[in-house]
């Protein structure tokens, strides 16, 4: 777990969404929506089970990381890149 924690806030600004109505399709085939609105319409974070790492967002992880301070994806994802 990227950020240690269930609960997450992220500020998102996008046009984008991802259609619901393909929803059980997805997760059929083994993506899991583990990020969505607090009123639980629209899908944040989606990753791909049982893949060392995959993970989709509609928010930008890179305005809030620094060189010496990472932002959890980004350190998760080299955690993961250095051991594959």
């Amino acid at each position: 777990m990227a950020y240690g924690s269930t609960d997450i806030l992220r500020t998102a600004s996008h046009r984008y969404e991802f259609n619901n109505k393909y929803m059980e399709m997805f997760e059929a085939n083994g993506v899991v929506f583990s990020g969505r609105t607090p009123n639980e319409q629209l899908v944040e974070i989606m990753e791909l089970k049982d893949h060392p790492w995959f993970v989709c967002v509609q928010f930008h992880p890179e305005f809030k990381s620094k060189p010496t301070d990472p932002h959890p994806l980004f350190r998760e994802f080299i955690r993961a890149s250095l051991l594959h």
